[in-house]
């Protein structure tokens, strides 16, 4: 009895085979309607670059020469675009640009369609963004260095400085100024510098900058911050051309006739060594005075660069004192009476600003002076120390601005 089942299962399971090697490899189309499922070549390498309400999407064609269009759609599939296949070269680039796009990240589906219909699998891109004016709104102009305000060059020209960019992909920054002739000029500073002139500038007007950035490396468009910034002032160089010396019966005389004090408005700014500067004879000695007239009134002279000798007798402390006219207002001290500050005082100078350098005095020196402005035309400087602490002093050159 046991062994007649296992002949007559050994019997069927021969059975059910040469039954289904009967059946046809196609009959499964009854399933799907006669039909085979065909799935063209789908497209390689997406990529999305960001820009303003809109973006790019970018991508490498199939190969498949049945290719005949590509379909991105978003939006849940409500909003769709078609582009024509017209390359199967992988090495190429196919490029969407979606326009009308709110500020907002999305998700695109890309697909590859044949000639006669059928369908890729999907190629997704997610976190695809685009930016707007909630991204603007969040950019701020590039900084000016406030160690180095706008100066007004000789030449008529204007030079700024700005500090690095705190970001990265800030792209450049528009400087907008009005030049000799009346007429807007534009002038650009790219992120990689930290300097620009403006040519022809013309004094007592606007200077006006506004940055630009970039959301990321790639980005197609750029965006500029929502407004200007206005440079505050330029600091305009006094006319040395006008100056001259007025000696007082207290001054510092030369030491020879090649060191005259109209060395130091003579407009070379290098600093130099003995005879081609200011150097006094030691009689007086220090603390000693020199005056001079800027034939010109300032209203607010704002900054001072001085720079002294190679080499020795370079002021460290000094004051800068100004007034408009000097009409009943000399003092009859000598400057190392205790009592002259306050005498200069009662007869109506102003002390703008008293200096005070650490290093050895031969460099030029850039300080701001005068927080209160005032009317000035001549100029006393009074120096209290040099670095050799001996009876001389040496000066190279001494520049004013007038802030505007």
């Amino acid at each position: 009895m046991k062994k007649y089942y296992s002949n007559s299962r050994i019997l069927l399971v021969c059975f059910l085979l040469v039954w289904g090697c009967s059946k046809k490899a196609t009959d499964y189309r009854k399933f799907l309607n006669n039909t085979e499922i065909t799935y063209p070549g789908r497209v390689s390498n997406p990529q999305v670059l960001p820009g303003n309400g809109r973006l790019m999407l970018t991508w490498r064609p199939s190969p498949d020469p049945s290719i005949a269009k590509y379909v991105v759609t978003w939006n849940g599939g409500v909003d769709s675009v078609v582009l024509p296949a017209t390359s199967h070269n992988t090495s190429d680039t196919v490029k969407c640009v979606i326009d009308h796009l709110s500020e907002y990240s999305y998700t695109f589906f890309i697909y590859s369609y044949d000639g006669d219909g059928n369908r890729s699998v999907v190629t997704e891109i997610d976190n695809a963004q685009v930016y707007g004016d909630i991204y603007r709104g969040g950019l701020h102009n590039r900084l000016q260095d406030v160690s180095k305000p706008a100066l007004l060059n000789p030449d008529g020209s204007v030079t700024m400085y700005f500090l690095a960019p705190l970001d990265t992909i800030n792209v450049t920054t528009r400087v907008k100024y009005v030049n000799t002739s009346g007429d807007t000029a534009y002038a650009f500073i790219p992120a990689n510098s930290g300097t620009i002139s403006l040519p022809g500038f013309k004094t007592g007007t606007k200077i006006l900058y506004q940055s630009s950035f970039i959301p990321s490396k790639y980005a197609i468009d750029t965006f500029y911050t929502t407004s200007y910034d206005t440079v505050p002032y330029v600091y305009v160089l006094c006319d040395k051309s006008l100056f001259t010396e007025v000696h007082l019966p207290n001054d510092l005389n030369a030491y020879d006739g090649n060191t005259y004090l109209a060395r130091i408005w003579d407009g070379n700014l290098q600093t130099r060594d003995y005879p081609n500067l200011f150097h006094s004879n030691g009689s007086p000695g220090i603390p000693g005075t020199i005056t001079f007239d800027m034939h010109k009134i300032y209203n607010n002279i704002s900054r001072l660069e001085e720079s002294g000798r190679p080499c020795c007798h370079n002021p460290l402390d000094f004051e800068v004192w100004g007034i408009a006219d000097t009409t009943g207002a000399i003092t009859s001290l000598k400057p190392d009476n205790n009592g002259w500050a306050s005498d200069m005082t009662a007869k109506g100078w102003s002390m703008l600003k008293e200096v005070i350098r650490k290093d050895d005095g031969a460099a030029p020196y850039d300080v701001d002076i005068n927080n209160n402005p005032i009317p000035v035309r001549f100029v006393i400087i009074r120096i209290k120390t040099v670095a050799s602490n001996a009876g001389y002093a040496n000066i190279s050159q001494v520049t004013l601005w007038d802030k505007q």
